[in-house]
């Protein structure tokens, strides 16, 4: 054995991006299993969830940090088998899931302490590794910088998406009201029954006027967009007096035409960040609100991971392509080859 935690092997199976392109670029490797340094922990990895910005980064459009892994994958779950020196957190054995820079699609990860959290009770490995990307980044985006508040109503855009839903569920359970846009039937349904109150096909609806029906003229008091593009100037337009816009993604590229004066006129607020460029500090502060605030949700049963599909590692390129095509309904998820044999995690 390698290591004093009981790694029987040197290397691990991992994901690589051969070179920038489309899914075809995410072959099977061979890496050496690293090290957990000082604060860190080293954990086999049972589940990954597959996200956005792992699709960008399969493109050549959203490189690692400085000193990230450049194997894709932000989120993970599985059990801590080794502790770095002033790792004390957690101990070996304990089940965890993580937000990670990198390095998620594989059988081991390294993920400072403070960026872990247990597993919630009554919750699956797979339903613990599609938690931290989209928790986190909903969390600071939605309660931090929008200041959500009971009675307040959102519009949520990709109702259906990783993001949608994680918005719908926690909007909910902290009092707000929720309308999400969609792209089909199917989808509208499934966020109804997350929560949502309006469902909103952005095919054959327009979502400004739709939102104003919905709140007598007045309008979202927030707005969650993962889309950007020409929805960024109708965001403005179905914003409530004070209203405030959160932007997580630009799926569809910046905003080329916008009228600032609606802004000024109703007093806006446009904000927006990314999650996987923050220090280690930064998540851990998201991390001990969560623990706080949201876990017991999970623990309870009130708010629950939306799963859509898993794949096996090795056949991350398809999870891939799923995530391209739209269909999903909630997350898709990777697992390793230890979960697939069934072995004790």
């Amino acid at each position: 054995m390698d290591f004093k935690s009981g790694i029987d092997q040197a290397t691990m199976q991992v994901i690589e991006i051969v070179q920038p392109g489309g899914p075809a670029a995410l072959v099977p490797a061979s890496h050496p299993i690293p090290r957990p340094a000082r604060g860190e922990i080293l954990v086999k990895v049972a589940a990954a969830g597959v996200n956005r910005p792992d699709v960008l980064q399969r493109r050549g459009l959203y490189p690692p940090p400085s000193g990230a892994s450049t194997i894709p994958g932000l989120e993970i779950a599985g059990q801590v088998i080794e502790l770095g020196a002033g790792a004390e957190r957690f101990q070996a054995g304990d089940p965890v899931c993580a937000l990670v820079p990198g390095g998620g699609y594989a059988e081991y990860c390294v993920v400072h302490e403070s960026n872990a959290l247990p597993v919630p009770h009554g919750l699956s490995l797979v339903e613990a590794a599609a938690l931290p990307e989209t928790f986190f980044t909903v969390w600071t985006n939605l309660f931090q910088r929008a200041k959500l508040e009971a009675g307040e109503t959102v519009l949520v855009h990709g109702g259906a998406s990783g993001i949608g839903t994680t918005a719908t569920m926690l909007s909910r359970a902290f009092g707000a009201t929720v309308a999400v846009t969609v792209g089909s039937e199917e989808k509208g349904l499934a966020c109804l029954s997350l929560g949502a109150s309006r469902a909103i096909n952005y095919r054959t609806q327009d979502f400004v006027e739709e939102v104003k029906k919905f709140t007598k003229g007045r309008g979202a008091d927030v707005v969650v967009d993962i889309v950007g593009g020409d929805y960024v100037a109708r965001n403005y337009q179905a914003a409530a007096l004070n209203g405030r816009i959160v932007q997580i993604g630009v799926q569809n590229g910046p905003a080329l035409e916008l009228n600032l004066m609606t802004m000024l006129n109703k007093r806006l607020t446009h904000t927006g960040s990314t999650m996987r460029s923050r220090s280690v500090e930064e998540k851990a502060q998201i991390a001990q609100e969560l623990e706080r605030q949201v876990w017991p949700l999970l623990e309870q049963g009130k708010i629950r991971p939306q799963i859509y599909r898993t794949f096996k590692l090795e056949h991350a390129a398809d999870a891939h392509r799923l995530m391209e095509s739209g269909v999903h309904i909630g997350k898709i998820v990777l697992i390793t080859s230890a979960m697939q044999a069934g072995r004790r995690f």
